[in-house]
């Protein structure tokens, strides 16, 4: 069996979702697996990963709009706020999803369903460069 790992950076531009599939697969086509597991880790507390329906930009919407209506920001809520109104949200947000996910590797590529993406769901205001490191176990 091998391992490897590569980290990737994710540029955002505020709170939404970012399909970044397209960047693990082209790394994972080096790699050249067959058969493995790959491990996808967010270094952040403060942004999430979820795999989700890339075909039609409703659904990252719609879900960005229902994490706002869960966790409202408001300051009197919370105790954390050093850093804004989005502070403490971002850390919830975090929490109520995933920092990591693991992904079958068959026959060289992401076990992924026919409308399946993996993105990064930054919770912040502000711009962020995200760090993803990926883990793969493979054949």
């Amino acid at each position: 069996m091998k391992q490897s790992t590569h980290q990737l950076h994710i540029a955002t531009h505020g709170k939404g979702l970012y399909e970044f599939t397209s960047e693990i697969e082209a790394w994972l086509r080096a790699q050249q697996p067959q058969t493995g597991l790959l491990t996808v880790f967010c270094q952040h507390t403060s942004a999430s990963l979820l795999i989700q329906e890339n075909a039609d930009p409703d659904v990252v919407a719609d879900l960005a709009d229902f994490f706002a209506r869960l966790v409202p920001e408001d300051t009197r809520l919370y105790r954390h706020t050093a850093e804004g109104p989005d502070d403490m949200t971002s850390h919830i947000r975090s929490a109520l999803t995933a920092t990591q996910l693991s992904i079958p590797i068959r026959n060289g590529a992401l076990a992924l369903g026919t409308w399946q993406g993996v993105y990064l769901f930054e919770h912040r205001e502000r711009p962020h460069r995200r760090s993803v490191v990926l883990h793969l176990f493979s054949d």
